[in-house]
């Protein structure tokens, strides 16, 4: 089967992304979301970071000795923006709790391979969602602590300890930053063909070894996302997060 491509690099295509950029910006301008040159912003660092990153990797994927100071490097990224999302630099540990386990055994079993072209994306999945869910469950939770305050003064009134009584109070809204992952894998194959398996196919694999792959891909990342968030659940009951 021939490698195809989902994006077809014609002249047309910059004239596309600026104007999907710019229609994104106005609309978030005209809509009162007073986001329009956030859109603008953010699009612009994706096209220098992919390029750079691309050209990284590249060099990366060649040297094998440099996959894991890579790996390392995007983890410390992640940390940095949920660190800025939920205001604490403990966002580091429900990330690396989230990821160590499942990364750890993927590659130990052998459904990982070792190389960098296979383990550096697996790797970025996986603490992609584990920053999105520990982003979505700390802004959450500290956003209840915060709203609810007498709650939590009232239930440590009836002899609750102050993590119990954060706990009664944050848990259940917390928990939904799972919802995301939750709904990804139950509407998978039906509502959409998520990335790794359309990148399969493009890349010339059958149909059921690409769907093979996006289902590790998807159980992996909804067990990583919940480690992450009862990590940060505890957290937020320990008073470790700062809403900023």
């Amino acid at each position: 089967m021939e490698s195809t491509s989902l994006i077809s690099p014609t002249p047309a295509l910059p004239i596309v992304l600026v104007l999907m950029v710019a229609g994104g910006a106005v609309v978030a301008a005209v809509g009162g979301l007073g986001l329009g040159w956030a859109v603008v912003r953010a699009c612009a660092r994706a096209v220098v970071q992919l390029g750079v990153v691309s050209l990284v990797i590249a060099w990366v994927v060649a040297n094998g000795f440099a996959v894991a100071g890579f790996i390392l490097l995007m983890y410390v990224f992640a940390v940095h923006t949920a660190a800025r999302r939920i205001g604490t630099r403990w966002a580091a540990v429900p990330i690396a709790a989230g990821s160590a386990p499942v990364l750890a055994l993927l590659i130990a079993t052998g459904v990982v391979s070792l190389d960098g072209i296979v383990v550096i994306p697996v790797a970025g999945i996986v603490f992609g969602g584990c920053l999105i869910a520990t982003s979505l469950a700390g802004r959450r939770a500290a956003d209840e602590l915060t709203t609810r305050h007498g709650e939590v003064e009232a239930a440590m009134a009836l002899g609750f300890t102050p993590r119990e009584a954060r706990l009664e109070i944050c848990r259940p809204a917390a928990a939904q930053a799972l919802v995301p992952a939750l709904d990804q894998t139950r509407t998978v194959g039906l509502v959409t063909l998520p990335g790794a398996f359309v990148g399969m196919l493009l890349g010339g694999a059958g149909p059921i070894e690409a769907g093979i792959v996006q289902l590790v891909v998807l159980v992996a990342l909804l067990s990583a996302e919940a480690l992450a968030v009862v990590l940060t659940v505890e957290l937020a009951a320990r008073g470790r997060l700062i809403r900023p």
